[in-house]
């Protein structure tokens, strides 16, 4: 192991030279032998998989069964027109997944970093797909770790690498060290650093040991590729929709042919019946029209920042009823903020206060400098603050300690810029920062003197110091006075505040760094946290309202997350945050039971994130778990809908997750939730239309079976109504505008299927109703030629007229009974009648073309109907409006839920 070797071990295995690193030609010649440095993730499937994988459905099943039966009989038409029904819907799939796979892409493009490299003795930046086994790379703060390394020389150098552990805190490096434990975990590997992770502080050089697929992350990257996708909810109820459709389409034409062949009709007659029942049976325009609505809603949730890489994963979001959330950049703002300061003064709260108003933290968050009026003591402590640091700020990008950077920050409100104090105070000697000391100090001219500039933990600082500062006065300083200080800092602390301490002193000469830290005048402390997002109280409360419970896990120390979560209304009491250690200390059955007790999962490792989620879901709880490292991935896999960070989220946590956020917020997820749950409600809405449709032609033929009439529709009426006249109402119900109360009701059931909450009940009474106008208007057209329903050889003119007339009712009346369905409770008239534009554009245009079908005569002979007259119309027209009139007023007395 790389961590067990010297630095001078690793450079001889590896043939390389630290000074002048390696020549071109071993550069090209490893890159050849070894490949790219970059995580290959899963082999991307081609169009021509993609594509068959769309029909992987047991509705498309049937509909492609269909379509070999009717093109065995001979109706080419009906072959060709089922068969573009599954086309479109395998299409709209291939092509939803190829814009998710462009979008990620996109992401991942734009995370590919460069690095710098030392080759043939000169150091140069090359991009880190380029990197090689004993190259030499450079690390300075802000620096992107582009492969894993075996560090050689490391000078206060301080890893980020909660990507690979969950701790938010940097790492100390030290090349020197040698590590002996062979398993050490990967946080204890000080004299390494790893892919993916980031350089906060000092600088350092390492020998590159492993690239791509080889490195730790690209290792959990190969783990997950083997893990095999599970089917969300709604696959799994459309499979079981087509399974039940199917049966029912094969039982009720079993049926048929028994009847009719007791009847003595003709065989031939018998199967086409049969057919036409089957035919009427299933929804042919069902799985594309699911297909267009959830393509729909994913474009719809791009434009509110959330790509969903999978279409039926937008309705998985409607079910969620827990939210598992990293906190660092989620919840709160990804940039340490200074939120208090304290002198001899006074206690004061600084302008980034984020407990107590909102304001502050926005100025934060939206970058505002706005100047912050500080006293003489105030002011000298903020210029400590900001010559003893090694940070900067140029323009948008901010480079080093994130603690350094809300101290240069916290200068700037005051007036201080960093470029033009240190031009004015130039830095001549310095101290830096170690873990040992926790101090770091600075000496910097001062017009004709010095002034010794100090920074650190308030117990390491504090015994320095002989004086402290008093309202501009250098006074003596007592007991008394370090108590105060030592109150205010614990003060702080019970607030989750990192404490951190300014010290000074005025010196002559220029003096050993030794004699930096002694009889110093101490000056006051700040006390500095990760602020909440503005936005997150209001989305917690909002998630809260509709049902789902907000969890935070993170790898900081309880405290600290407990403090943000209290604000945040996540947590109440201290009890509710549990840490890792905690939970290692506990049996898996007793964790499970007590699971639900914790709102706040502190200092956790990878193993502890999918053992937290699969103890939520072991109460039947839909979980959505967020993560941005590639510590994450496995937790991401294991929820019901894992979701990734677009900004600061490795390649590996997206490849794993089912959403990616584009802004890294929390408010998106609660958003999305929302579109998820409106989406499933609009694809209810299509299916219980559809369903109450079909049956009605089910009904309106096997009523005429049953009591031996003629048959009122004709298969290629049948289906004209199925695939034409249906499906652009049902697609306009699938593109409704959102309902506002969708997030005041509690989480569906995943479990819970098309027909829970009486929808079953309304598409019996749909259909039955349906059904019987049509063979009313059957009835109506054989008595205005003179004949009735029981009556034998019955005119082929007569049995056209009456068909036409149920051909129109029944189109009609399903055109008309779509605006009852867009809501089950809710007057259209309350909703708006023309609220869905797109609505009202299907019915209009399903309306023409029934009319153009009846006039047009190449038409009207290829459909076997006819023109009508102006009181077969009025009969046509009133028998069709009453399902949606009788639905409607059953909205006055009957109140639903849902929908």
């Amino acid at each position: 192991m790389w961590h067990n070797k010297t630095k001078e071990q690793v450079v001889d295995e590896l043939d390389v030279t630290l000074s002048s690193g390696l020549s071109y030609q071993q550069a090209a010649e490893r890159l050849k032998e070894y490949g790219k440095n970059k995580i290959e993730g899963k082999k991307k499937k081609s169009l021509v998989v993609t594509f068959f994988a769309q029909l992987k459905d047991a509705l498309i099943y049937v509909l492609l069964a269909a379509t070999v039966i009717t093109f065995i009989i001979g109706e080419y038409a009906d072959s060709i027109i089922i068969l573009s029904v599954v086309l479109i819907n395998a299409i709209i799939g291939v092509v939803q997944e190829y814009k998710a796979e462009q979008a990620i892409a996109a992401l991942q493009k734009m995370s590919n970093p460069k690095t710098i490299v030392r080759r043939e003795g000169i150091d140069q930046e090359i991009d880190s797909e380029a990197l090689v086994l004993g190259d030499v790379v450079i690390i300075d703060a802000g620096r992107f770790i582009p492969a894993d390394l075996r560090l050689t020389e490391s000078s206060n150098l301080q890893i980020e690498e909660s990507a690979l552990t969950g701790e938010s805190v940097p790492t100390h490096k030290e090349a020197r060290a040698v590590i002996e434990d062979e398993r050490a975990n990967i946080g204890d590997r000080r004299n390494m650093a790893f892919r993916s992770t980031t350089a906060t502080y000092g600088r350092g050089e390492g020998v590159v040991i492993a690239t791509g697929m080889q490195t730790a992350m690209g290792r959990i990257a190969s783990i997950l590729d083997n893990e095999p996708d599970t089917k969300t909810p709604l696959q799994k109820r459309l499979d079981e929709l087509g399974k039940v459709l199917g049966l029912m389409a094969i039982g009720v034409s079993v049926v048929v042919l028994l009847i009719s062949w007791f009847q003595g009709r003709d065989p031939f007659d018998m199967f086409l019946i049969a057919i036409s029942l089957a035919v009427a049976a299933i929804p042919e325009g069902l799985a594309a029209i699911v297909a267009i609505v959830l393509a729909i809603g994913v474009t719809r949730m791009s434009k509110i920042n959330a790509i969903i890489k999978k279409l039926p994963a937008v309705e998985t979001l409607g079910s969620v009823n827990i939210i598992c959330s990293d906190k660092t950049g989620t919840l709160t703002q990804n940039r340490m903020s200074v939120i208090e300061h304290f002198t001899l003064t006074g206690h004061k709260v600084a302008v980034d206060k984020a407990e107590t108003t909102e304001t502050s933290v926005e100025n934060e968050s939206s970058g505002n400098t706005a100047a912050v009026e500080l006293n003489s003591d105030e002011q000298l402590m903020a210029y400590s603050f900001l010559l003893c640091n090694d940070a900067s700020i140029e323009g948008e990008e901010e480079i080093g300690d994130p603690t350094e950077i809300a101290l240069i920050t916290y200068a700037k409100k005051a007036g201080l810029i960093k470029p033009k104090e240190e031009e004015q105070y130039p830095r001549i000697e310095e101290c830096p920062f170690d873990s040992e000391r926790k101090l770091m100090s600075t000496l910097n001219q001062r017009g004709n003197g010095y002034r010794v500039h100090v920074k650190g933990a308030i117990d390491q600082l504090l015994p320095l110091c002989t004086y402290v500062l008093d309202n501009g006065k250098e006074v003596a300083i007592t007991d008394a006075h370090k108590e105060v200080f030592l109150q205010a800092a614990t003060v702080m602390g019970e607030k989750a505040l990192r404490v951190l301490a300014a010290a000074y002193k005025n010196v002559d000469d220029v003096i050993d760094t030794e004699a930096m830290e002694t009889n110093l005048v101490f000056m006051g402390i700040v006390g500095m946290m990760d602020p909440p997002r503005v936005e997150v109280k209001d989305s917690i409360a909002k998630a809260k309202k509709a049902g789902i419970t907000a969890i935070m896990i993170t790898g900081d120390h309880a405290d600290t997350a407990f403090a943000i979560a209290k604000q945040l209304d996540m947590a109440s009491e201290r009890q509710q945050a549990i840490s890792g250690s905690d939970i290692d200390q506990m049996s898996d059955e007793t964790f499970n039971k007590d699971i639900l007790n914790y709102r706040v999962f502190a200092r956790v490792s990878p193993e502890h994130k999918v053992r937290i989620v699969k103890a939520l879901q072991s109460h039947g709880n839909i979980v959505s778990m967020t993560g941005d490292g590639v510590n994450d991935a496995p937790a991401l896999k294991a929820a019901d809908i894992g979701v990734a960070m677009g900004i600061t989220g490795t390649d590996v946590s997206k490849g794993a997750s089912d959403m990616i956020l584009t802004d890294d917020n929390f408010t998106t997820i609660v958003h999305a939730i929302e579109e998820g749950r409106n989406i499933y409600k609009n694809i209810k809405k299509s299916v219980l239309y559809l369903l109450s449709c079909n049956l009605g032609e089910v009904i309106t033929i096997l009523a005429a079976i049953i009591f031996a009439w003629p048959l009122p529709l004709l298969a290629t009426q049948i289906l004209w109504i199925n695939l034409i006249t249906d499906t652009f109402p049902a697609i306009a119900l699938g593109v409704d505008k959102s309902d506002k109360d969708v997030m005041n009701e509690k989480p569906r059931d995943s479990k819970e299927s098309f027909f829970a909450g009486g929808a079953g009940f309304r598409v019996v009474i749909g259909g039955l109703l349906i059904g019987a106008l049509a063979l009313v208007a059957f009835y109506i057209g054989l008595s205005e030629e003179g004949y009735h329903l029981g009556q034998d050889n019955i005119p082929e003119s007569a049995l056209t007229h009456a068909r036409t007339m149920t051909f129109l009712v029944l189109a009609s009346s399903q055109l008309f009974y779509s605006f009852a369905m867009r809501h089950g409770s809710k007057s259209i008239f309350k909703i708006g009648l023309f609220s869905n534009p797109y609505l009202v554009a299907a019915v209009i245009f399903g309306l023409a073309l029934q009319i153009v079908i009846i006039s047009v005569p190449l038409l009207a002979n290829a459909f076997k109907v006819q023109p009508l007259s102006i009181q077969d119309w009025l009969i046509v027209l009133g028998l069709s409006l009453i399902p949606f009139v009788l639905k409607e007023l059953s909205k006055l007395f009957i109140s639903y839920d849902k929908m």
